[in-house]
């Protein structure tokens, strides 16, 4: 913790100028060590902000270009290339997945639709066989992993959070319809085009620009707490399961590898997409209004209107809460608010990082860290929301 106050770098129109002190407040009571807080009402930007440091000696500071993991986030990412591409006719939803991706009709998948993998109902949130360490890294291993696995539970009858294998899941139906690793897709259909810094899996050309994750801080309702310990081999059942979901393979959730050449270059698009949060206020923003980013169509109002009817809200097999998910995006609830507004949807990041859309206010909200703290109550993001509402 510095005894100093916290310098944030960046601009924000006169009405939200509280942001920049909740920012600094943040830093200076040592919840983060770097962050950055982008705010887009309508498509203009009334917050871009950044302070702190890229590593945990603070010797790096974080600048307008830093880059970082944002986990989770990646996941409505994903989301949005899949979902164009049944926009455009390409993928159907009711469809079969192995209509598409003809190996995952074994083990009793041959009927589970596409829809499924999006609503975290297909009952695929692990694999039950030991894998080895370092295979997240690798595409196939996981795929083909994914593709023998039966199903926990009944597609259909339950829902329960794919921490890290939606990414995989989805993933490979992108590859298959059109041929694209979904990091070359997102690339070349949407970050490019649309100028969009965020990226799934990069060379080491974008190195020097990401902040280092240092480990997060203890939280009252850390995740972990929930997930079995022990030895995988040892467990059973559930708890089989919930433990598989975070760690098999051992480095499954990035443990160890976080921030190494192989982790950034590979694709584990549930988890180690990077970014930053202006990156991720501008997609959203396209998202909050028409749809369209300088030019580019991203999704249309129609289809994302489908993406954010709910799907399920119940309790989660996996994390033992309840969640609310349309198709890829996680909704507001009353347990976790994303605003005052009912519609406002997105995805949080482990350790707090954010990206969502409210289409009635027509706010979009992105912030990004590199330690953050466990658990899925994160009272400072959810302050700095409240800022925003507060300044329209």
């Amino acid at each position: 913790m510095s005894s100093e106050t916290a310098e944030v770098h960046g601009r924000c129109e006169p009405a939200f100028e509280s942001l920049r002190r909740a920012l600094a407040d943040i830093l200076d009571t040592g919840r983060e060590v770097g962050a950055a807080l982008a705010v887009y009402v309508g498509k203009q930007s009334v917050v871009d902000l950044w302070a702190g440091h890229t590593d945990s000696a603070r010797t790096r500071p974080w600048d307008e270009d830093t880059i970082v993991n944002l986990y989770s986030v990646g996941k409505a990412v994903t989301a949005v290339c899949a979902l164009r591409l049944v926009e455009s006719g390409a993928l159907d939803l009711d469809s079969p997945v192995s209509r598409y991706w003809p190996e995952f009709a074994q083990a009793g998948k041959k009927h589970l639709p596409v829809r499924y993998l999006l609503t975290h109902q297909a009952g695929l949130p692990a694999v039950f066989r030991e894998l080895p360490n370092g295979a997240v890294l690798q595409w196939e291993v996981m795929t083909e992993a994914l593709a023998t696995q039966e199903p926990w539970w009944k597609p259909g009858e339950g829902h329960g959070y794919h921490v890290n294998t939606y990414g995989f899941l989805i993933g490979e139906v992108v590859r298959r319809v059109t041929g694209k690793s979904l990091g070359t897709y997102l690339r070349d259909e949407i970050a490019g085009p649309a100028g969009i810094d965020f990226f799934i899996g990069f060379g080491p050309e974008l190195d020097a620009r990401c902040a280092d994750v240092t480990p997060a801080l203890p939280g009252p309702d850390a995740e972990r707490r929930r997930v079995p310990e022990g030895n995988l081999a040892t467990l059973t059942g559930l708890s089989r399961m919930r433990a598989g979901a975070y760690r098999n393979p051992p480095n499954l959730s990035g443990q160890g590898v976080i921030n190494t050449r192989e982790w950034r270059a590979a694709e584990v698009p549930s988890t180690n997409g990077h970014g930053n949060a202006r990156a991720i206020a501008r997609l959203y923003t396209a998202l909050a209004t028409d749809g369209e980013l300088d030019g580019v169509r991203i999704l249309s109002p129609a289809t994302l209107e489908m993406a954010i009817a709910e799907q399920v809200y119940e309790e989660d097999l996996v994390l033992q809460r309840p969640t609310r998910f349309g198709l890829g995006f996680q909704l507001a609830m009353r347990e976790r608010p994303l605003g005052p507004n009912p519609r406002s949807f997105g995805h949080f990041g482990a350790g707090g990082s954010l990206g969502f859309a409210d289409p009635d206010a027509q706010v979009a909200f992105a912030y990004a860290m590199n330690q953050g703290r466990e658990g899925w109550q994160h009272k400072h993001v959810r302050n700095l929301i409240d800022r925003v509402y507060e300044a329209l």
